[in-house]
């Protein structure tokens, strides 16, 4: 008999700074979107906290703005959870 071990995920809201970042390179969500290869919803959903980014997705953002991924999302909620 298998036995499942299941991982309650509670969805935490992350603060980024892709909007500010974007202001100041002027660049489109639709430019950004293209630059890390998603689309411009996503990148709309993430700015506005709906969507929270893949790690993949996080390490594009911040790599494509020469930063960590911590210096574009706060994970301090996450901390204390």
């Amino acid at each position: 008999m298998q036995s499942w071990l299941y991982i309650i995920n509670k969805e935490v809201a992350i603060k980024t700074r892709i909007r500010e970042l974007r202001k100041q390179h002027k660049l489109t969500q639709e430019e950004l979107a293209l630059a890390v290869g998603t689309t411009r919803q996503t990148i709309t959903s993430i700015e506005v906290e709906k969507y929270t980014a893949s790690l993949v997705l996080a390490y594009r953002i911040a790599r494509y703005f020469g930063l960590s991924i911590e210096e574009v999302f706060d994970f301090s909620e996450v901390e204390h959870e």
